[in-house]
């Protein structure tokens, strides 16, 4: 099938349509209902009555937006109407939702005079928290966008005008950069005068460009101060000009912008343009200009933008609203206003200059993704332009004095991550702390390129001091290629002296077999040499794994670090997150089939680490039995470990076993069934019979059941190691090397 018969399919499959409404309360008893409805549901009215801004705590009002269209403009359709223009409200609600975690209602209006569309939109000010108008018209768009944002007080927003203003003046602003370039003594000529295109050239305007130098054409060629037929919107940026079309008027210029068809821009009058020329040809779907073909026209840099995902640098407006409207919404602010904008386009620009995470370059095809003339603005699906433009929005809303409530900017980013799930939530504390007091971490295999890029990320954050373990030469030359900033500490083996951790190897193994030649040759392995050097106290923690089988990656750090004092096993855990609770489940790597003495041991120690993320452990030891329905050797084990772990005086949290799965997790199966059970809660602790059993569980809950996996992180060792997963992205590498400082500061 063509893309238009998978669209009707994708839209007709039961239920129809693209969003629902669900509860965010529990409706399980007539109790709950009675809360949620009558007569339970009178105390928050009343209270709202009393106090209006009362309806921000008990309603979805601080995080609902109305997205309101009448159909009039809608994407390359036109005047189809308000019923039609329905499937692309709910698009834009899919988008708040997916990217910033706003509830949306979509309107339609069957309305066609701005005076209708402004008094029924104003009327709704009770239900939402902001207004997102879409789809209406020139001229009747600014009229209505500029009296509701007068009459209303709460943000009011015509995403059609200024979304695509934000997002090409970021990809502006690095453009600039990239092509040394002034902003205010760029000429710029603009095909198009349509609503989209006024909005941009005033933001551009705004950004610092300067009026007298845009030259805006429409349809009639530019608009000039001595034509009489054109509105008062397009007067704003009637200029002086000699040009009589639009390509007289691109000669010479610095940028184009284009907002009207596609085609009507040859490789001439690129040519035509000033040297290294900005192109940013937005028509859709077919660009005033292909992509290939502006590139192609000259042999200087060509900095070129589109409104098409299929090539680089996409202007897309969803880099803009859904964070422009959670920064606004989560400081109740009255308006979106110029300084909010600003804010939002520098923050792009800002992001776009970062190091890309491995994901959002594997969701667009594994291509390079590098500040430069094809990348000159964020992804659309980059998580980070959450949590970079929402707090500078929400910054500028409070400097600029439209923002209602006092918001802790420092703890902001903090819960923009909660919102997109509990793994980000709980990295969160443990990057924390690791900031904190920021300790060495060697990466073993340092020549990797993920390494370098994590070693980079590390210092950038201030989570930790690197050192890289390879090529001195090599590291550099990747880190120049790749754009980093940044002089790592190195440990090169080919001119370090490593005869102290060649002696300290060989003092350690001498008696396990290794001869002092043998340990001269050993020390020039990563993951022998970063481990001496943890032994010694020359690092503090150590990472590894990236480029070898997990168990060939861990056995250095055994035979050399060894196990803490208190433990005698090490074991490998993993923290899930759903989106309401968190569990750690172990041994998922290391050991085999486990006695009770060892399932004792990692209990403790998986318990431990929950502590570090701030989580007070509820252990579980699991079977298939549940407290003795089944006894066989293989139920005793678990059993034994969890009377062992009741009767020590030292354990200092709730444990129990053996139980099944759902037994532990279930709280009203373990309450009504097992009230002798020592588990308060459900746990948050599984400790798995034996290791075939946590490496399945775990991977099917990450599969099937939509848990982010957090690890491996390895408990019960000397000092802090850390064995990654080959594959591993330069996230897992960073938030590994976060757990291990952690892990460093309580040593």
């Amino acid at each position: 099938m063509g893309l238009e018969e998978d669209a009707l399919e994708y839209h007709a499959s039961d239920p129809p349509g693209k969003v629902e409404i669900s509860t965010t309360k529990p409706t399980n008893t007539q109790r709950d209902l009675s809360l949620a409805y009558s007569p339970g549901v009178a105390a928050p009215c009343r209270d709202i009555a009393e106090n209006p801004a009362d309806a921000y705590r008990y309603t979805t009002k601080g995080n609902l937006v109305g997205v309101v269209s009448n159909g009039s403009a809608v994407l390359g359709l036109g005047d189809i109407g308000a019923q039609a223009s329905k499937p692309v409200m709910e698009g834009k609600g899919v988008l708040f939702k997916r990217f910033a975690d706003i509830d949306v209602f979509d309107i339609e209006l069957d309305q066609a005079e701005p005076d209708e569309i402004i008094t029924s939109v104003r009327a709704m000010e009770p239900t939402f928290g902001g207004i997102n108008l879409e789809d209406i018209s020139a001229p009747a768009c600014f009229e209505v966008e500029e009296r509701l944002r007068e009459e209303m007080d709460i943000p009011v927003f015509h995403d059609d005008q200024h979304g695509t203003a934000i997002i090409s003046g970021a990809a502006l602003l690095n453009a600039c950069d990239i092509a040394d370039k002034e902003l205010s003594e760029l000429e710029i000529v603009f095909s198009g005068a349509g609503a989209s295109a006024l909005a941009t050239a005033r933001f551009y305007v705004s950004l610092g460009a300067r009026r007298e130098n845009i030259v805006m054409c429409d349809s009639s060629g530019p608009i000039t101060p001595d034509r009489e037929d054109v509105n008062e919107y397009k007067r704003e940026f009637a200029n002086k000009t000699d040009a009589d079309g639009l390509a007289d008027a691109m000669a010479g210029a610095d940028v184009f912008v284009g907002l009207s068809v596609g085609g009507i821009v040859s490789p001439e009058m690129v040519r035509s343009m000033a040297e290294n020329p900005i192109i940013f040809a937005m028509a859709n779907p077919d660009p005033e200009i292909g992509y290939e073909e502006a590139k192609e026209a000259r042999e200087d840099t060509v900095i070129m933008a589109t409104g098409r995902s299929d090539y680089p640098n996409q202007v897309n407006n969803v880099l803009g609203f859904p964070f422009i409207f959670r920064g606004a919404l989560d400081v109740r602010a009255t308006e979106i206003n110029e300084e909010m904008k600003r804010a939002a386009a520098e923050a792009l620009a800002k992001l776009t200059r970062q190091d890309v995470p491995d994901a959002v370059v594997k969701a667009y095809g594994d291509e390079p993704l590098q500040y430069g003339p094809d990348y000159v603005i964020p992804k659309p699906l980059d998580p980070r332009v959450l949590f970079e433009v929402a707090p500078a929005v929400a910054e500028a809303a409070i400097e600029s004095g439209c923002a209602r409530v006092d918001l802790d900017l420092s703890r902001y980013a903090e819960q923009l991550e909660a919102r997109l799930g509990k793994g980000r939530e709980m990295m969160r504390v443990v990057l924390n702390k690791a900031k904190s007091d920021p300790k060495r971490v060697v990466l073993a295999e340092g020549n990797d390129e993920k390494m370098i890029r994590a070693a980079y990320q590390l210092t950038e954050q201030g989570i930790a001091e690197p050192v890289l373990v390879g090529d001195r030469e090599g590291i550099r030359r990747t880190a120049d290629r790749l754009g980093l900033d940044f002089a790592p500490e190195v440990v090169d083996p080919s001119e370090a002296n490593l005869a102290p951790y060649a002696e300290r190897l060989h003092e350690l193994r001498q008696r396990k077999g290794i001869t002092r030649r043998e340990a001269d040759e050993l020390v020039t392995d990563g993951n022998h040499l970063g481990s001496v050097m943890v032994e010694m106290g020359d690092a503090d923690a150590m990472l590894t794994g990236l480029m070898h089988h997990y168990p060939e990656a861990l056995r250095a750090p055994l035979q050399v670090i060894g196990t803490a004092a208190d433990a005698q096993y090490a074991a490998g855990v993993y923290m899930l997150t759903f989106k309401d609770r968190v569990v750690f489940c172990a041994d998922t790597t290391v050991n085999q089939d486990p006695d009770p003495e060892v399932l004792e041991e990692v209990t403790k120690q998986t318990a431990k680490l929950a502590r570090r993320f701030n989580v007070e452990p509820r252990a579980a030891l699991l079977s298939y039995s549940d407290f003795g329905t089944v006894d066989n050797e293989g139920t005793r084990k678990p059993r034994a470990a969890a009377a062992s772990l009741r009767a020590d005086s030292d354990v200092d949290f709730p444990v129990d076993g053996e139980m099944q799965a759902d037994t532990a997790v279930v709280e009203e199966l373990l309450t009504e069934d097992y009230e002798f059970s020592t588990l308060e809660g459900p746990a948050n602790v599984l400790v798995f019979p034996n290791l075939e059993a946590g490496n399945i569980a775990y991977k099917l809950l990450q599969r099937l059941g939509g848990a982010e996996a957090i690890g491996p992180m390895l408990v019960g060792m000397d000092k802090p190691v850390h064995v990654l997963q080959r594959g591993d992205e330069v996230k897992d590498i960073v938030n590994l090397a976060s757990v291990a400082v952690v892990d460093a500061q309580d040593d």
